[in-house]
């Protein structure tokens, strides 16, 4: 009976699906990033990033379903490398900071593709308005730190559109290219 017990104990703890580890985004350290481009007047692409954001995420490459990505961005922030262009940006045209001064990004789904190709589905709240959008994302790598600790890092690419985000002007899509590093917890 104690055999029965112990193989039953053991053949559950194998079982068990493994547990993700807990990452903070490092901007500290400028190794994370978002980017964005937008056609400006259909001429050619206007391009920016936004300075000020945070975020964690949960991964274990054994079981990537089980990941989950969060991250709140400063909309002041938003740098486009042109001071009266990041004033306008700022104003109710566009991101109206002094109503929504946050914008978010919650995953409900990841899934793992192949060959370090990730599908991940969440909802992007901007202006107020709750949208599911895709990142068709791409794992860098993982590993022991210089420093002791322990990263993972993915970048990937979506896009919106800013006639579904309330935009007062609507140049079509924006494009968001995206580079996160985390640092284990």
């Amino acid at each position: 009976m104690k055999k029965l017990i112990a193989t039953a104990i053991l053949s559950a703890g194998l079982a068990m699906p493994s547990l993700a580890a807990d990452y903070v985004i490092d901007t500290k350290g400028a190794h994370a990033s978002i980017n964005f481009k937008v056609k400006h007047l259909g001429y050619s692409w206007l391009t920016g990033r936004f300075n000020t954001f945070s975020g964690n995420f949960s991964y274990d490459s054994a079981n990537v379903t089980a990941s989950k990505i969060s991250v709140n961005i400063d909309t002041a922030s938003v740098d486009s490398n042109h001071a009266e262009r990041d004033k306008h940006l700022r104003n109710d045209d566009f991101l109206d900071v002094g109503k929504f001064s946050t914008a978010t990004f919650e995953s409900n789904k990841i899934e793992d593709l192949g060959n370090d190709k990730l599908k991940i589905s969440g909802v992007l709240t901007l202006q107020g308005i709750k949208k599911d959008i895709v990142i068709d994302a791409v794992k860098i790598g993982e590993g022991k730190d210089p420093w002791g600790g322990y990263r993972a890092g993915f970048s990937g690419t979506t896009k919106i559109a800013m006639k579904d985000f309330g935009y007062k002007m609507d140049f079509g899509d924006i494009v968001f290219d995206l580079h996160i590093e985390g640092i284990r917890k």
